[in-house]
């Protein structure tokens, strides 16, 4: 209830839920007598089982909301280890050409395109509805994204264009990419992305989230003010976006 309350996602509070229960089963205690020497052993325990720094840390941050934000027993006070600061996986213009031409049919490649050429995440882009796109403003409005904003997005002149004559194909439809089910799961897309970067031989791991990492660097490496990058992807915090300036490469090729 007081996840719920605070607006965290189902997919958070399931989380959540899940690695308190495992620590419960774990330690074999009530709640009422846990200390932070049963926390430690718990993921000193997984540590043991090789969990990444990443997935300690969120094991971490359920326990801490649980004993210290609910229990308020102020016990999880210690650090663990620092996740991994990977760079994001980014195809050059080129790769990105092969890819929308391995898409294998219409409807693939406008979610390719929409992917890349817009910056959304995965589940904007399935959530996306016809009559937030304004043709004329060449313009889209992804409502309630993450952290529950409102935001605008661009859209590039051909691809609106070609929209047109597909949403004209298909008929009435509520989201913009529909099946006879309804709108597209994120599997389905995750599905699409992986085997256009198979038939288009690309040697790089890619999931449809590589190509907003793609619509972020071109743009840097196009010189738009981070800022706006900032804006267009929707993050709060600019130290978010600003991890795209130690992925393009344009400026470290112009040193001789």
């Amino acid at each position: 209830t007081e996840m719920r309350l605070r607006g965290f996602s189902n997919k958070t509070i399931n989380a959540y839920i899940y690695h308190n229960q495992n620590f419960l089963e774990f330690i074999k205690k009530p709640e009422s007598e846990v200390n932070e020497d049963d926390i430690k052993s718990y993921l000193g325990n997984l540590l043991g089982q090789d969990y990444s720094a990443a997935s300690i840390s969120l094991v971490r941050a359920a326990l801490k909301f649980y004993y210290d934000e609910i229990l308020k027993k102020n016990i999880v006070n210690f650090k663990t280890p620092k996740s991994e600061k990977k760079l994001p996986v980014v195809l050059s213009k080129q790769e990105v050409r092969k890819l929308l031409a391995n898409s294998g049919n219409e409807r693939n490649m406008l979610i390719i395109k929409m992917l890349y050429s817009s910056g959304l995440r995965l589940s904007e882009c399935i959530n996306l509805r016809v009559r937030d796109i304004e043709f004329e403003e060449k313009i889209a409005w992804v409502r309630a994204g993450k952290g529950k904003k409102d935001r605008m997005v661009i859209m590039a002149e051909n691809l609106l264009n070609e929209l047109k004559r597909y949403l004209k194909s298909v008929g009435d439809q509520e989201y913009v990419f529909e099946s006879s089910r309804g709108k597209f799961s994120t599997r389905h897309v995750e599905r699409i992305v992986n085997e256009a970067a198979e038939r288009a031989k690309i040697n790089k791991k890619v999931t449809p989230h590589t190509l907003r990492h793609c619509f972020a660097t071109h743009l840097l490496e196009s010189g738009v003010d981070i800022r706006k990058i900032q804006e267009l992807l929707g993050h709060s915090n600019l130290q978010t976006t600003q991890i795209y300036t130690r992925v393009s490469k344009e400026e470290l090729k112009k040193v001789k």
